[in-house]
């Protein structure tokens, strides 16, 4: 169930799920066993439901990296955002993106720092495995909502490892709580970057997802879905799930005004939500 000791994510991240916590609460408030999230990011939903025993996973190595470091010793990394902090300019962000810190430490300091400095949280990199997302408008490194040490301690029952998402799914037992939120490989109303998605998240890959979900429905594992509002998502798990439309708004656009109101498909098999 939803802990009353919820926190606030650390990171921004493009699809995150913050408008989905806030507007579906009733779903999130079941009684579960163990947590599991295969497609991490910036673990909205892990972050308000606090679990204690949990199995975080992701294809982005450093993404996983910069919780491990939090975990092991926040005071490092949080020494080393100051320092980004004080030296923030437009010069200093690009000799930081080009930079490869060795340390865990000094990696996950660079990670945080452009995900709050760069355009709009997006993470993405070139055929080099190089981080190639510009500067953004934001200035600020460090944040009022930041609280490192409380983040440390949510981490301490939970074991981040950086896999292929059928992995962690495969683990997940009777009465375990899976929450998917998965790169949208389909246009949906306003989705910006299907196609960077579509190299990184296959069709083919949707489809062994809604397989490896279907088989950990038969385990009697409780599980959760976002994915795009689209008859192709949908025809993946219309034959075992509820598939029910919601509406967001869109983050992504420069400007305000062309934000646009976005819908996406909530997949649960918990048979008590009706949608909203």
């Amino acid at each position: 169930m939803i802990d009353s000791g919820s926190m606030t994510p650390f990171l921004k991240w493009a699809g995150g799920k913050r408008w989905f916590v806030n507007k579906h609460r009733e779903l999130l408030n079941i009684e579960y066993n163990n947590y599991f999230e295969p497609f991490l990011g910036s673990g909205a939903v892990f972050f308000k439901l606090c679990p204690e025993s949990a199995i975080l996973s992701d294809a982005n190595i450093d993404l996983i990296d910069t919780y491990k470091a939090i975990k092991t010793d926040w005071r490092k990394v949080e020494a080393l955002l100051l320092r980004h902090h004080h030296l923030h300019s437009k010069d200093y962000y690009y000799k930081v993106r080009q930079s490869k810190p060795r340390t865990l430490f000094t990696r996950a300091a660079k990670f945080i720092y452009l995900n709050r400095t760069c355009w709009n949280g997006l993470y993405r990199v070139n055929k080099q495995g190089g981080f190639n997302v510009p500067i953004g408008t934001k200035t600020k490194v460090v944040l009022e909502s930041d609280d490192f040490c409380k983040i440390a301690r949510q981490l301490e029952g939970v074991e981040l490892i950086s896999v292929d998402f059928e992995s962690t799914i495969n683990k997940a037992q009777r009465d375990d709580l899976i929450f998917v939120d998965p790169p949208y490989t389909v246009k949906h109303n306003n989705n910006g970057f299907i196609k960077y998605n579509e190299s990184i998240f296959s069709w083919s890959d949707q489809v062994r997802l809604s397989n490896s979900l279907k088989r950990a429905k038969n385990r009697g594992v409780k599980i959760i879905l976002t994915n795009a509002y689209h008859k192709t998502v949908e025809t993946l798990y219309e034959d075992a799930f509820q598939c029910m439309p919601t509406e967001r708004h869109s983050v992504l656009a420069a400007a305000a005004s062309n934000r646009k109101v976005c819908k996406e498909l909530v997949i649960t098999n918990i048979p008590t939500y009706r949608g909203k």
